[in-house]
């Protein structure tokens, strides 16, 4: 299916993105933004899901250097959660493929209210620092990117929290090494979805690149300001916009 990528469609695509990752880089949940945003733009079901999961690809890789430099992954860790959440993801995005656009189109509207109810769950958890598990640590990190993967793969908003909870829960780390080791299992999910993607011909390249570089620079600047700013401000503004975006999903789509 062709799509026309116009002037018009990649600004207001990219504006999505950039404010996506000042919101991401505050306070997670940018995905629920920039999904509807490409689903009411008038994309298929596929390319949206192709498009953004290059876009938050590349948006993500400059926070995961960040926390590398820094030393906050768990690297023992990371080789078989990419593994794994490549994996899962490829699984999750090809069984999207077996699904006509206009029942996935469905399918992602009734989705989008269960990843805000999850993101304010994930939000409100304390994540303090512990030991890693001496015991079954190889099958805590398989698990973690299997079903996450998976769900990064068939849907994708918000899957960077799940990563991150799954990480605390199972594995035992604090705040910040969750955070950048989920950044490593997220973007590895983001290309497993985006290899199976590509091979169906659903990722808008003329698109996805500049909605990357947008959302880098959203990264960048929410960052900047996250001390000043807060998460509980920014998550209020991100549910607002999200159920004023639900409401028109719906009445176009439903």
């Amino acid at each position: 299916m062709e799509v026309e990528v116009t002037i018009s469609l990649v600004l207001i695509c990219c504006t999505a993105f950039f404010i996506a990752g000042c919101i991401d880089s505050i306070a997670g949940g940018g995905g629920l933004i920039t999904m509807p945003i490409l689903l009411l733009v008038g994309l298929p079901a596929h390319h949206c899901l192709g498009t953004a999961k290059l876009a938050s690809c590349l948006g993500s890789a400059s926070a995961l250097w960040t926390f590398w430099r820094k030393g906050q992954v768990i690297k023992k860790a990371v080789l078989l959660g990419v593994i794994t959440s490549y994996l899962g993801a490829a699984i999750g995005s090809g069984t999207t493929l077996l699904i006509s656009n206009d029942q996935m189109t469905l399918i992602m509207i009734f989705m989008l209210p269960i990843g805000l109810l999850l993101s304010l769950f994930c939000g409100s958890l304390t994540l303090t620092d512990a030991p890693l598990p001496k015991t079954g640590l190889w099958w805590r990190i398989s698990v973690i990117g299997i079903v996450v993967g998976f769900y990064e793969g068939f849907f994708g908003p918000a899957a960077g929290s799940f990563f991150l909870i799954g990480i605390h829960l199972l594995l035992k780390a604090g705040l910040v090494k969750a955070s950048g080791t989920a950044k490593a299992f997220n973007i590895a999910g983001n290309l497993g979805a985006v290899t199976t993607f590509a091979s169906a011909g659903t990722v808008l390249y003329t698109l996805a690149i500049p909605c990357a570089i947008a959302s880098i620079l959203g990264n960048r600047l929410g960052a900047s300001f996250a001390v000043k700013v807060g998460p509980k401000l920014v998550r209020s503004v991100l549910y607002v916009v999200l159920v004023l975006l639900l409401a028109s999903l719906i009445i176009r789509f439903v």
